[in-house]
C-alpha cells in the first residue's frame, strides 16, 4: 500500500472515530468539533516532537559526560512544539480507565499553554469534562494507530486539514465558512508564490491561508518562519482557537486579532502589506454605510448604498480593502462570489476604477460545488501592484469550469496535476518558461516511471511484479476452477495452450485460455514499449520541441496500458463467469450445494488473490495513461511553450477590450467555449460503481437524518 493509501485509510478512520462522540453520545457536532481537533492538535504536536527530538539529541553538546537537556528553544527552530512528559501523546494513550482521562488532557493542555504564550487561552480544556472517559480513551487510541509510524512528510498536517474539511462539510461551527477548500487555498497561494513579508488575511478563518503560504515557502527549500509574518482578522473567537492551533500544529505562529473587519482595522496594515490572501463572506449586504463611508481602505469610494443606509452588496467593501492593504510591491489572491465579476451599478463604478489601475493580475473562474457549505460558482481575482509594463494594461482571463475532479457527488476540487497544468498557464504569462518546461518533463518522466513500475514496484521494502503477479494469480484462479468443474460442463479431453496442464475441454476454459496467451505476448511488447521509452527519455532535452516530440512518441506506450487494463478485466470476467458456471452446475434444483467439498473455499480464495492483484494492476496502469495525459493536455493547447489565447480556457485581455464588456472581469466573456470533447476513457463499469458509491451516500445521509429526526422526537417527548 503506499503512503497515500496509508494516509487515506487512516484520515476515514480518524474521521469514524471522531464522529463517534456524535453517534454514542448527545453531543452536536459543533459541540464536539473542537475537543476532537484538540486531540488532533495534540497527537500531532506528539508527532512532530518525536521526529525533531531524533534529529537534536544527536547533537546535543555535553559536559563533562553530561548531555544537555532539551529544551523549548531547541524544538521551535525546528518548526515543533516542546512537549513536557504529562502532554506527551503516549503517556494519554496509556492512561487505565480508572484515570480522569479528562483531567490528564486539560493538564496536558496546560502544560503547553505555560510554554508558548501565543496558545494560552487558546487550547480546548474545559470541554473535555463534559465527555465520557471510555469514550475519550477510545478516541485516544484510535488517535495514535501504528500505521502512522510508517509514513513521512507532514502527515498529521494533512490530517487535520482532512478533519477540519469533515467539520466544515457538516457545518459544525460558524456555518462551515471557517474554511476554504485547500484545493483552492493552494491554488491562490501558489499563484501568488510568497518569498517574503507580511501575509494578511482579513477574514481568515482558520488559518488554512497562512499555511499554504508557508508550504509554498517550504518548496523553494527555506524556513517559514524566518521569511514570512502572520495577521489575521477574524470575528469569531473560537475560530481563532481554531486558527492559532491550525498554525502550531504546522509549526508556524501569527498574530490573529478579534475585529470586525468592516469596520476595525487593528493590524493598522493599509499600504503595508506584501501579501493578502482570503476568502470573505459572499454578498454581505448589512454594512452600516455611515461607518466606513470615510474609511481609507476604500480608495474607489462606496459601491452602492441602499433605503437602509447599508452598503447594497459588500463584495467591493472586501476587494478595495485588499486593495488598499498592498504596499507598491504587493500581491493580492482571494475568493469572491461570481457576481461581484460582472456586477453593476455602484459595483461596476468600483470596478472600472480598480482595472484602470492596471493592478488587476489575474482572473479565474471556478466551476461549482468546490465549497462544502455552498454550491455556487466563485472566482479567484490577484492583484498585483507590481506588474510589468508589458501587462500592465492586461488582465489573464482563465476559465477553469471544465477543470475538475469529482470527490463525491456533492464535492468536486482538483487534482495536484490538474492544478499544477493552471499555474504553468500562469507561468507562460509571467515569462518562466522554464517552470512550465520542467513540469512537462516530470509528466513524460512519470509516464515512464509508472510504465516499469507495472512490471516491478516496491513499497516498503517489497516487490512486487504487478503484472506477472496478476498472470500467475489467473492462473491459479483458472486450475482451482478445472479442478473443481464437475464432468458435464467439460466433456471432452486435451492439453490447454499456454497454461500446460491436463484438462477436459468447455467452451469458457477454451476462451480464457486463449485470451491469457494474447495477453501474455502484449505484456511482452509492453515490457518492451517501456524500456524503449525508457531509453527514449533518458536522451531527451528538456527542450520544448524534444519534449513536445517525446509526448507524441510516448502516445502508443499510453494506449497500451490502456489497452491492457481492458485485457485484465476481461481475464478475470472470464474466470468470474466460468465461476458461475460452475456454482450454478453444482447446485441443485432447490437451490442446495452438492458436494462442495473444499472446492469452494479454494476457489473463494484464489478469487479474491485474483480480483486484488487485478485492482493493483489496473491502478498502475491507469498512472501511465494518466501522466502521459497531463503532458499532452499541455503541449497541445500550448504547443510553444508560449502562451496563447485557447478557446474555452484561456485569454490575454487588454483593458480596452474590458472596457467595450462594462468592466466586466468574468473570464467566460472572453474566453469563449471550449470545444466539446469525447472522452475516451469512459468507462461504463465504473461509473455504474461511482454511481453505486453515490447511492451508498444517500442510504447513510437518510439514515443519519432518520436518527436525528427521531432523537429530536425523543427529545420533545414525542
Amino acid at each position: 500500500m503506499s503512503q497515500l493509501e496509508h494516509i487515506e485509510a487512516i484520515e476515514k478512520r480518524l474521521w469514524s472515530a471522531a464522529d463517534l462522540l456524535r453517534s454514542s453520545s448527545n453531543y452536536a457536532s459543533n459541540e464536539y468539533f473542537l475537543p476532537v481537533m484538540g486531540l488532533v492538535f495534540l497527537r500531532h504536536a506528539y508527532s512532530r516532537y518525536l521526529a525533531v527530538k531524533d534529529k537534536i539529541e544527536p547533537k546535543l553538546p555535553s559536559r563533562g559526560g553530561k548531555t544537555r537537556a532539551l529544551t523549548k528553544e531547541d524544538f521551535s527552530q525546528q518548526g515543533a512544539i516542546f512537549l513536557r512528559p504529562k502532554a506527551q501523546f503516549d503517556h494519554l494513550v496509556a492512561l487505565p480507565d480508572s484515570e480522569d482521562r479528562a483531567k490528564a488532557i486539560i493538564e496536558a493542555m496546560e502544560s503547553i499553554e505555560a510554554d508558548y504564550e501565543n496558545l494560552r487561552g487558546v487550547l480546548p480544556k474545559n470541554e473535555y469534562q463534559e465527555l465520557d472517559n471510555q469514550v475519550l480513551g477510545q478516541l485516544l487510541r484510535t488517535l495514535n494507530p501504528d500505521e502512522l509510524k510508517k509514513v513521512t512528510g507532514d502527515v498529521f498536517g494533512r490530517i487535520y486539514e482532512y478533519v477540519l474539511t469533515q467539520f466544515a462539510n457538516q457545518g459544525a461551527h460558524d456555518g462551515g465558512e471557517f474554511f476554504t477548500p485547500v484545493s483552492l487555498v493552494s491554488l491562490i497561494a501558489h499563484v501568488l508564490d510568497p518569498e517574503r513579508g507580511t501575509v494578511l488575511d482579513p477574514a481568515c478563518g482558520s488559518g488554512g491561508m497562512f499555511v499554504q503560504s508557508a508550504r509554498i515557502v517550504e518548496e523553494h527549500g527555506q524556513r517559514p518562519t524566518e521569511r514570512l509574518t502572520f495577521r489575521g482578522l477574524e470575528k469569531n473567537a473560537t475560530t481563532i482557537r481554531l486558527a492559532k492551533m491550525n498554525l502550531a500544529v504546522h509549526g508556524l505562529e501569527g498574530d490573529i486579532q478579534r475585529a470586525i473587519t468592516y469596520y476595525e482595522d487593528p493590524h493598522e496594515l493599509v499600504g503595508k502589506a506584501d501579501y493578502v490572501m482570503a476568502n470573505p463572506p459572499f454578498n454581505v449586504d448589512e454594512i452600516d454605510a455611515d461607518k466606513v463611508k470615510r474609511d481609507p481602505r476604500l480608495p474607489f469610494g462606496l459601491p452602492g448604498v441602499n433605503k437602509k443606509e447599508k452598503v447594497s452588496n459588500g463584495n467591493y467593501v472586501w476587494i478595495s480593502y485588499f486593495y488598499s492593504y498592498l504596499n507598491q510591491k504587493g500581491r493580492a489572491g482571494f475568493v469572491m462570489s461570481s457576481q461581484a465579476s460582472s456586477a453593476g451599478g455602484g459595483e461596476a463604478k468600483v470596478r472600472q476604477k480598480l482595472v484602470e489601475t492596471g493592478d488587476v493580475d489575474v482572473m479565474i473562474a471556478i466551476r461549482s460545488n468546490f465549497f462544502y457549505t455552498r454550491t455556487v460558482p466563485c472566482e479567484l481575482w490577484f492583484l498585483n501592484r507590481n506588474k510589468t509594463k508589458a501587462h500592465k494594461d492586461k488582465v489573464l482571463m482563465l476559465d477553469a469550469r471544465n477543470v475538475y475532479r469529482k470527490v463525491t457527488r456533492k464535492i468536486y476540487d482538483f487534482s495536484p496535476e490538474q492544478q499544477q497544468n493552471l499555474q504553468a498557464i500562469v507561468w507562460l504569462y509571467r515569462g518562466e518558461t522554464g517552470r512550465y518546461l520542467e513540469l512537462v518533463s516530470q509528466y513524460l518522466g512519470r509516464v515512464v516511471d509508472e510504465a516499469q513500475a507495472c512490471m516491478e514496484w516496491e513499497d516498503d521494502g517489497e516487490i512486487s511484479q504487478l503484472l506477472p503477479d496478476y498472470l500467475a494469480a489467473i492462473s491459479t484462479l483458472r486450475d482451482t476452477i478445472a479442478q473443481c468443474s464437475p464432468e458435464k460442463v467439460r466433456p471432452g479431453t486435451g492439453r490447454e495452450a499456454g497454461l500446460g496442464h491436463e484438462v477436459q475441454r468447455n467452451p469458457g476454459l477454451e476462451e480464457l485460455d486463449k485470451e491469457y496467451k494474447l495477453f501474455v505476448q502484449d505484456i511482452a511488447r509492453f515490457h518492451q514499449r517501456a524500456d524503449d521509452a525508457q531509453r527514449q527519455w533518458e536522451n531527451t532535452a528538456d527542450a520544448n520541441v524534444a519534449l513536445v516530440k517525446l509526448t507524441r512518441q510516448l502516445e502508443p506506450l499510453a494506449e497500451a496500458s490502456r489497452d491492457l487494463i481492458k485485457q485484465t478485466d476481461l481475464l478475470y470476467k472470464l474466470a468470474t463467469r466460468l465461476i458461475d458456471e460452475l456454482t450454478a452446475a453444482t447446485s441443485s434444483p432447490d437451490g442446495a450445494k452438492r458436494n462442495p467439498g473444499n472446492g469452494t473455499r479454494d476457489i473463494t480464495r484464489a478469487r479474491k488473490a485474483a480480483d486484488e492483484a487485478r485492482q493493483s494492476a489496473v491502478e498502475q496502469l491507469k498512472q501511465v495513461r494518466y501522466f502521459w495525459k497531463q503532458a499532452h493536455w499541455l503541449t497541445e493547447r500550448l504547443p510553444e511553450a508560449k502562451l496563447r489565447d485557447v478557446e474555452g480556457l484561456v485569454k490575454l485581455v487588454d483593458i480596452k477590450e474590458i472596457e467595450a464588456n462594462d468592466w466586466s472581469l468574468t473570464p467566460g466573456r472572453y474566453v469563449g467555449v471550449a470545444p466539446e470533447e469525447v472522452d475516451e476513457d469512459f468507462d461504463f463499469e465504473e461509473t455504474l460503481r461511482e454511481i453505486h458509491v453515490e447511492l451508498e451516500d444517500l442510504n447513510a445521509e437518510s439514515a443519519t437524518l432518520a436518527a436525528t429526526i427521531k432523537r429530536n422526537f425523543e427529545e420533545l417527548g414525542v
